[in-house]
Parts: structure tokens; sequence; C-alpha cells
């Protein structure tokens, strides 16, 4: 795949992982509006992989603590900060995952790769999250979150299967109804994003090199290196957004878009 080619979906796809406006909905466009061929699954997961560094880096403290509650976890023990975590981000994941699978054994996701399923997404999910931002108390930090929202929060991630939803507005748009505050909203989506993508990059990784396909791992690493620096980059400039402005700037560029994609695939 040319360098261009890979720098293009690299950046988008860092750039749009960690803000509620849908990466993949933004891959899925670049084929469909700019006649460049499909960079395929591999590419796809390869980029989300390099966001997901970025995310464990931004986040390590969180990560550090997750992980150091899993030996505990492990011994049906929850009775600390790491082993509550830990739990939380499983039981948030397991929806996504049952869901993905059930879609991809029904060839369901493939036949939701369309300019007007984006369009429509991006639009109605971007009025979602704007009555979500506006109206719903928020008291909750992010560190009183429950097995019961973690839960809640894992049904509405499952819904970002479809195109255009994204996983991250998605999931913040849930935390924002459970009252949680824009700051901790954020942060527990960012956090479930690490054990989602990271299930879908083992699965693919596993693909490619069963097919010991070393041109496609090539583009691949060259894609995630460019992915993860533009996703912190990313991560760094919402959490700092979100100190003084709301959602409302993401749901109008959402909303927007939507209608302007759904011109076009009417059209």
């Amino acid at each position: 795949m040319p360098l261009l080619h890979l720098l293009l979906i690299a950046l988008v796809q860092g750039l749009t992982e960690f803000l509620p406006v849908s990466s993949s909905g933004h891959l899925i466009l670049i084929p469909n509006l700019t006649g460049l061929a499909d960079q395929g699954q591999v590419i796809d997961v390869a980029v989300h992989v390099g966001t997901l560094c970025a995310v464990v880096l931004y986040f390590w403290s969180d990560v550090r603590l997750a992980l150091s509650g899993i030996p505990r976890l492990l011994r049906g023990r929850v009775d600390s900060p790491g082993a509550g975590l830990a739990l939380c981000l499983v039981i948030g994941t397991v929806p996504v995952v049952l869901a993905g699978l059930a879609l991809k054994l029904t060839g369901l996701d493939a036949a939701m790769r369309s300019t007007a399923v984006i369009g429509w997404t991006m639009l109605i999910f971007g009025v979602v999250l704007y009555f979500a931002d506006r109206f719903s108390a928020a008291a909750k930090p992010a560190e009183f979150w429950t097995i019961r929202d973690a839960f809640i929060m894992g049904l509405w991630q499952a819904v970002a299967l479809i195109p255009g939803t994204s996983r991250s507005g998605i999931t913040i748009t849930a935390a924002r109804f459970l009252g949680y505050q824009r700051p901790g909203a954020a942060r527990l989506a960012m956090l479930m994003s690490i054990p989602t993508i990271l299930a879908s990059g083992l699965l693919l990784g596993a693909e490619v090199a069963a097919r010991a396909d070393m041109a496609a791992a090539r583009d691949a690493a060259i894609a995630a290196a460019f992915s993860f620096i533009a996703a912190l980059f990313a991560l760094w400039f919402m959490m700092q957004l979100l100190k003084s402005v709301s959602f409302t700037p993401y749901v109008i560029y959402r909303v927007l878009l939507g209608v302007v994609l759904l011109y076009i695939a009417y059209g």
C-alpha cells in the first residue's frame, strides 16, 4: 500500500478514535468517498492497535491499577480498587465481544459498511450525545464506577459495532446518562477501549501471522506507528478541552457530517 495512503488512514484513525465522532466510520468513508482502495481489516486493526498503545500510555496509572488487581480477581477476590476496576472492565467488554462475534458469523458487519448507514448513525447518535451531555445530572467521578454501570455501558458499547456510532461517543453518552462528570465519562470510555481493541488486535494479528503476509505486516506496523502519534495528540486535546467546554462541538460536527453523508447517499 502506498505510504501516503497509509499515512492518511493512520491520521484519520488516530485523530478520531478517542473523539466521539466514530473512527471506524471515517475509515470506511475514505474508500467510499475518495475512490481509494479499501485498506482492509488488517490495516483497520493495525491503526486501532496504535491508538491502543496511545491510550495505555496516556492513562498508565489507571492501567497499572487494573493490572495490579488481576491476580486478586483471578482468586475470586474483589477487595481492592485495582480488582474492582479490572472486574468492571471485563464486564464492560463482554457485550461487545459477544455482539461482534454474532455480526462476524452472520456477515452483517460487512453489510453495514455503507455511506447511508454512517450518515444516519452520525446524525442520530450525535443528537443522543447532546441530550445526554446537556440534560443529565453529572455528579459522579470516575472513581465511583460500579459493576452495574460497567455492564450498562458495555451494552451501549456493543451498539458501536454499527459503523458511524462511535465507540467512545456511545460509551461517553451512556456515562453521562448514568450521571458521570464529563472528564470522568471520557476517562471511563477510554479505559473501556483497551480490552476491546486488544481483543480485535489479537484476532487479526493471528490471521496475519497465519498467512505469513510480510508485506501486510510491514504496512500494518507503519500505520500503527503513525496512528499512535496522532492518537496521543487527540487524547491530550480532548481531555484538555473538557476542562472548559462541553461535547457540543463534537455534536455539531457529527450532525453536519451526517447531513452531508445522507445527501451524498440519497442524492
